[in-house]
């Protein structure tokens, strides 16, 4: 089967080290769930497999039994160039993911075509009661709905989002602070008027005020925002 024969690759592509460092970045997945491939490799791998028929199996193969597989898997469904089957793989995994890194490396290319398709997606991933799904919707917004398609109501449906996860509150944070880089003007009400829980609106002014994007008279302004 693919997948075993996938395994011993990775297991031979393992760096010791890597696997440690990787590990100590996503706390709550224990230690042993790693093989520490490192990025490069995965990508390349996944770009190789993307085009073998023999793909399906592996994708098919849920859950997988290490976080190195599920990156990959991440990988493979952003090298797919076919919107409905890229969705399709998209719906069946995202139950799966278990850690913000996998959640974030997952970023198909063919979205950019897709922004109305996508946008309905969007609406229905944000009301999940998984972590990681709702945690990857706004990061779709994030990445294709802050320049041109740009709306403030999406502000607002992510400001709508009131949860006890780190990290989904992390990713509004990581949202809004990247918002108020692009779209300032629209952004900056939402902390005037004290929306988002108290963490999360504080952590959106730290990474704001910690980004190269943030004139200096923002990032005064910003501070003075602190609750």
């Amino acid at each position: 089967m693919i997948t075993e024969d996938l395994r011993k690759k990775l297991h031979r592509l393992q760096d010791v080290k890597y696997r440690d460092f990787q590990s100590g970045l996503i706390p709550n997945v224990s230690k042993d769930y790693f093989i520490g491939v490192r990025t490069p490799e995965l990508k390349t791998l996944a770009k190789k497999m993307s085009k073998m028929d023999e793909v399906d199996f592996f994708l098919d193969d849920l859950p997988h039994s290490s976080f190195d597989e599920n990156q990959l898997h991440a990988f493979i469904i952003s090298e797919i160039k076919d919107y409905d089957e890229c969705m399709e793989r998209i719906e069946a995994f995202l139950p799966f993911v278990d850690n913000w890194a996998t959640c974030d490396q997952m970023a198909p290319k063919l979205f950019k075509k897709h922004k109305l398709e996508l946008l309905n997606r969007i609406n229905e991933w944000i009301l999940s009661d998984k972590t990681y799904t709702v945690r990857f919707a706004i990061k779709m917004l994030m990445s294709h709905f802050l320049d041109d398609d740009f709306d403030k109501k999406y502000l607002n449906l992510v400001a709508s989002i009131h949860s006890e996860e780190y990290y989904i509150n992390m990713m509004i944070a990581w949202y809004f602070a990247t918002a108020l880089a692009k779209q300032y003007d629209d952004t900056i009400v939402v902390l005037e008027n004290n929306i988002l829980d108290k963490w999360t609106h504080n952590k959106t002014i730290q990474k704001a005020v910690e980004s190269r994007r943030i004139t200096s008279e923002q990032k005064l302004y910003l501070r003075s925002l602190k609750v």
